[in-house]
């Protein structure tokens, strides 16, 4: 089963509320995105939690209806 990409933004969103989230597909199957995720919740962490903090807000469906997801985060500094 696809998960579309306003379905990623917005579980990112209600995770991270300031988030600038950039979702991109990499291949035209529902399952394989690229996403840039701005947060200033970001801040001071490695860039393992950080992507923790994105893999959390999915709620585990990474693996299921999420088959990839190419994570580029940053701070808005």
């Amino acid at each position: 089963m696809a998960m579309p990409a306003s379905e990623i933004e917005a579980l990112i969103k209600a995770a991270l509320p300031d988030a600038e989230v950039v979702i991109e597909a990499l291949v035209d199957d529902g399952d394989h995105y690229t996403a840039r995720v701005t947060s200033a919740a970001f801040e001071g962490k490695t860039r393992v939690a950080q992507h923790k903090l994105v893999y959390a807000a999915l709620g585990g469906r990474m693996g299921g209806e999420l088959h990839a997801l190419q994570l580029v985060t940053a701070t808005p500094t």
